[in-house]
């Protein structure tokens, strides 16, 4: 018989990006050695700004006074994507999932990690959807998440951002993702009755549904 796919999952609470990155990078290794399974890192960062390897730097706005002055910090990362917001109040989650267990396909694995949002923000009364050509996940025209994902021999990392109950402020330091045109929002000004461990309740269990795991093992730890 094939061992039941289980999900782990790793909530690591409030965590600085960079030591999570460094986990995930050591998680991203142990996986494509298959020393473990497909985990799912959940984390609340302190306020940082990553740009992705084709950011355009043009659209960091922010001045070094400005991001010292709201204790910001700033890094270049391996991911795709252009430049985003992490913060206090956003649920970021990193998958380290191995496709040939699941589908060799890129675009299939955005397209289910926005059907994972997307299902969850409707389970809080929140409609939302795909735009044409975009990434992520909107309400009208505000992005409510975020996706940024790197693959190496179809294993996965760094991944989503869902804007809880963010500062949105925050945002007025970039153009987020590089698209001037658009705004974003998040899920409290949409539903003030909105709780954190609900909604990361339900992120979980839509990634074990739309991703056919059995089960998960939730872990929590700081990093």
């Amino acid at each position: 018989m094939d061992k039941p796919k289980i999900l782990t999952v790793l909530d690591l609470g409030k965590s600085p990006y960079g030591s999570t990155w460094e986990l995930q990078k050591n998680l991203h290794t142990r996986r494509l050695q298959n020393e473990i399974g497909d985990t799912l890192i959940l984390v609340e960062h302190f306020s940082v700004y990553t740009l992705g390897k084709n950011a355009d730097a043009h659209h960091l706005l922010a001045s070094k006074e400005y991001l010292k002055s709201r204790g910001i910090e700033l890094f270049k990362v391996d991911r795709g994507g252009d430049i985003t917001y992490h913060g206090p109040g956003q649920l970021v989650g990193y998958p380290i999932f191995n496709l040939k267990e699941h589908r060799e396909s890129v675009g299939w694995f955005v397209n289910t990690i926005e059907e994972v949002l997307i299902r969850t923000l409707s389970t809080f009364g929140i409609q939302a959807a795909r735009l044409p050509h975009l990434t992520g996940v909107w309400v009208g025209e505000n992005k409510i998440a975020a996706i940024g994902m790197r693959v190496s021999r179809w294993v996965t990392m760094h991944g989503f951002a869902l804007n809880v109950s963010t500062d949105l402020s925050y945002y007025s330091g970039i153009i987020p993702c590089g698209i001037a045109s658009k705004g974003v929002t998040r899920m409290l000004d949409l539903n003030p009755a909105v709780e954190w461990q609900a909604v990361q309740n339900e992120v979980i269990k839509q990634f074990v549904e739309l991703f056919g795991f059995e089960n998960f093992i939730l872990t929590k730890t700081t990093n």
